[in-house]
């Protein structure tokens, strides 16, 4: 980003910003609005918040934000108090919507104001706090009411980038509410972690002309032991250098780089694998805490500055992680890059395998 002098005078912040690392480029969110005070970071293990108080549940929608979509469990829009999936905008959002990127320097730093979009996918009408023991069709719902969000959202051009993903469970993030959501947001610039991806994949098609991913799909399939598992068009598999215990990559068998360019019978699959595989881990590891997210291709807007390679849509593949919470990234991890695995890929999908039988 090439920054311009601005014409503030002190480094006092009203809004969110964003703010980039000149090592290593990558962007942090100052979230002014979420501000902490010391006392705000001392463990404190709240309650659940109890299903007559939930603001997710039906009947409910005055506690919330005023919705952006709600759709019936048939993926129909919904008018009344009749939906399964409701979208609005976060409580407490990180970024706002309102406003110009403002993109400045601050001395040597690279600084623009924290604009972008927040939203929540309210994914069933019912208290249910795991989405594994959501109905599978209100998970088609929620996962088609997030690709219509992001379709929407791509058409906004201060946006380069949205990032779907889920917590739940304390440990990953979730909060006090044990109501199954998840969460939208879209950025002015593109993150850190898939820029990394997006280099990568294009090395490795610069050097093969294929897409990697399409040939770890290949190699699994054959090799077997770190399938989890298949459907007709996806496939999930603990990966070959996986991070953390149970790691799980669900990926389209299909080449495509963007989520949101689904094609209907992919987006079912796609809601009936997530479903199987979560029921999986909840059986394996008596419901743990877990993320999961979305690495889907940058926007690219026709006639507009792409500000990515001309062979994206061939060397890039959107895929799914899932990460169970079960260990923590200690001091050798945050100084070094490197993860400490304490279970073979292997022996993951052998457990997540077998829960199937």
């Amino acid at each position: 980003m090439r920054a311009t002098p601005s014409s503030r005078a002190t480094d006092s912040v009203t809004m969110p910003e964003l703010r980039k690392d000149p090592l290593i480029g990558r962007w942090v969110i100052i979230a002014t609005e979420r501000a902490k005070r010391p006392i705000d970071f001392v463990a404190n293990h709240e309650a659940p918040l109890p299903p007559e108080d939930c603001p997710f549940c039906r009947g409910s929608e005055g506690k919330t934000r005023k919705e952006i979509l709600s759709l019936r469990a048939d993926r129909t829009p919904s008018t009344n108090h009749d939906w399964s999936v409701r979208v609005m905008p976060n409580f407490n959002p990180i970024l706002q919507i309102e406003g110009n990127l403002n993109r400045r320097a601050k001395g040597m730093f690279d600084v623009m104001d924290g604009v972008g979009a927040h939203e929540v996918i309210v994914e069933t009408h019912d208290h249910i706090g795991n989405l594994a023991d959501v109905p599978v069709e209100h998970i088609h719902a929620a996962l088609h009411a997030a690709t219509l969000r992001i379709n929407d959202l791509e058409q906004d051009p201060r946006f380069r980038y949205a990032l779907w993903f889920k917590n739940y469970g304390e440990a990953a993030g979730a909060g006090r509410i044990p109501h199954a959501r998840s969460q939208l947001i879209a950025l002015p610039v593109t993150p850190k972690r898939v820029k990394e991806e997006l280099v990568g994949a294009r090395q490795y098609f610069e050097d093969k002309e294929r897409c990697v991913v399409c040939d770890i799909v290949l190699q699994e399939r054959e090799a077997k032991v770190r399938v989890v598992y298949e459907t007709a068009h996806m496939m999930a598999f603990c990966p070959f250098a996986a991070r953390f215990p149970f790691e799980v990559w669900l990926v389209p068998k299909r080449h495509a780089c963007d989520f949101g360019r689904m094609q209907p019978n992919e987006l079912q699959d796609l809601a009936a694998a997530l479903k199987e595989l979560l029921v999986r881990l909840k059986l394996v590891l008596e419901d743990p805490p877990y993320n999961y997210l979305l690495h889907t291709a940058p926007f690219r807007r026709a006639g507009g500055k792409i500000g990515h390679w001309k062979t994206l849509e061939q060397d890039f593949h959107w895929h799914i992680e899932l990460i169970p919470r079960l260990t923590r990234v200690a001091g050798f991890e945050w100084g070094t890059g490197f993860y400490i695995n304490p279970t073979p890929p292997e022996e993951s999908a052998k457990y997540l395998r077998e829960a199937g039988t």
